[in-house]
């Protein structure tokens, strides 16, 4: 589980496969309500409190992403409270024990998003992926790193663990989506990112 703060009232986590399998929780039940769902969520927003101070009380929007090859991307907005009625020193104690109140949107993607720290490093990568796709991809720089995306109509039948065994080796599965890419990072290429960079680049040798 990796938690990071994207805003004062908003915090983004990115769960694996593996935080959910070892929770006893498929990528399927995060559509329901259910209690080790429920005791996952205190999980995360316990974490949250302690690793970036994210105060987790009142009305919370949550947005979950489900990403084909990563995990999930879990978005936290934490709405007004009103801290009116409890002024005092008691305060504390007059919260109720869970002051959760969740809007919970659902969202599944079929996209593909790695991420590479070296530009070098995508290079190589995309010279063992061209064989596999035909003009795919499109390069976005965000945070310091570089953003591979691709579409699942980009991959050939049959491509899809190859192309992810690939990614997996070199890159690393982000937990930022196609929307904040658009939003927040630089588009460096726009389409055929993998047959531009092996035209322009050549492999280390």
């Amino acid at each position: 589980m990796r938690i990071e703060r994207i805003g004062q009232d908003k915090i983004r986590i990115f769960l694996t496969f593996d935080d959910l399998s070892e929770r006893g929780i498929q990528k399927e039940d995060m559509w329901q309500e259910i209690p080790k769902v429920h005791d996952l969520f205190t999980e995360m927003m316990d974490q949250a409190y302690n690793e970036v101070g994210f105060d987790a009380t009142g009305p919370l929007a949550v947005e979950v992403f489900a990403l084909p090859a990563q995990g999930m991307v879990v978005i936290v907005t934490r709405g007004k409270y009103d801290h009116n009625h409890g002024i005092g020193t008691h305060y504390e104690d007059e919260l109720p024990d869970e002051v959760y109140e969740m809007e919970v949107t659902l969202e599944q993607s079929d996209t593909i998003l790695y991420s590479f720290d070296d530009f070098e490093v995508l290079i190589e990568a995309a010279h063992v992926l061209r064989p596999m796709l035909t003009e795919a991809g499109r390069l976005y720089k965000y945070n310091g790193k570089w953003i591979l995306q691709l579409e699942p109509d980009e991959l050939e039948a049959g491509r899809h663990p190859a192309v992810i065994a690939v990614l997996a080796e070199f890159g690393e599965a982000t937990s930022v989506t196609p929307a904040m890419l658009e939003e927040y990072g630089k588009r460096v290429m726009a389409d055929n990112a993998v047959g531009i960079i092996c035209d322009n680049f050549k492999r280390q040798d």
